[in-house]
């Protein structure tokens, strides 16, 4: 008769029952008896105002590495600076559109008007504009019924191209600042004016001022040019002229193209996006022979 594998000694039977009896021993004081949680937090009694001053640093830290604004020309606004005080692409686009017209803007109401920004954020930005002194502080207007100028013949008139600083503030409404403006302008070209119309391109002069600068002074030895023949010029000759760039150049060319050939300088006002207000300077680079 073979012997079982499965006979235990009477040991082993004790064993066995004292190893069944400590398991339910075990898992009854787990069962029943709560222990102390080491891990337990333990929350001082000023923890709300440990925590309020904790909020009020992390508020100071937002605001100190906020960007800050300083005072700013709007006028100069780019792409950058547009989006820096929150400035959508489309309204950054309109602004830049209005200056390639050379036009400026000289208050908040037409800032807005133009670049169709929101009251929210026109109230954010605009204490931060900073326009000329002269815009926002204008001078009153001098009587010149008392300072009459008479007018002077060509011979008379003083030369715009070798005009002095001190000779430009002799007139009522030019100071140290649009004189200056006038030296800068004319020193850009090599041979300064071409003719007295350039001054329409100087900001800041109002027509009351250029007729007074017009009674005293001329371009009286322009800057020598060679004009473009308007009806044969290229795309890279027409670019060399100042207000034209290449897509204004081929656009041009498009128009001459269609109207086999231009029959007058009032015909470029036809084309798409050309700058109106310009022609009159344009065309002292230009000949339609």
């Amino acid at each position: 008769m073979k012997k079982s594998h499965f006979k235990f000694t009477k040991g082993q039977r004790y064993g066995i029952f004292f190893l069944i009896l400590i398991i339910v021993v075990i898992q009854f004081v787990n069962a029943f008896i709560e222990f102390p949680d080491d891990h337990k937090v333990l929350i001082p009694p000023n923890y709300e105002e440990f925590q309020k001053e904790i909020d009020s640093l992390k508020q100071l830290t937002l605001k100190n590495n906020k960007p800050k604004i300083f005072p700013f020309n709007p006028n100069f606004i780019d792409d950058y600076k547009g989006y820096s005080i929150g400035m959508s692409s489309q309204e950054i686009d309109r602004l830049l559109e209005f200056r390639k017209l050379n036009k400026w803007i000289n208050s908040i109401s037409q800032f807005q008007k133009v670049t169709k920004v929101s009251d929210s954020l026109l109230n954010q930005i605009s204490p931060f504009f900073k326009f000329p002194e002269w815009i926002t502080n204008p001078k009153k207007p001098i009587n010149f019924k008392k300072q009459q100028v008479q007018n002077k013949t060509f011979e008379q008139k003083m030369d715009f191209n070798i005009a002095s600083l001190q000779q430009l503030q002799q007139i009522p409404g030019i100071g140290k600042v649009l004189s200056q403006r006038i030296i800068n302008y004319r020193n850009k070209f090599d041979g300064g004016f071409i003719a007295d119309i350039q001054l329409q391109d100087i900001y800041g002069i109002s027509p009351e001022v250029e007729e007074r600068l017009l009674r005293q002074f001329t371009v009286k030895t322009p800057r020598k040019i060679k004009p473009i023949n308007l009806n044969s010029a290229t795309v890279e000759q027409l670019v060399t002229v100042q207000y034209i760039d290449y897509e204004l150049a081929y656009e041009i060319i498009n128009q001459r193209t269609l109207k086999q050939g231009f029959n007058s300088f009032d015909d470029l006002t036809k084309v798409k996006d050309f700058p109106n207000d310009k022609l009159d300077i344009i065309q002292l680079y230009l000949t339609l022979n």
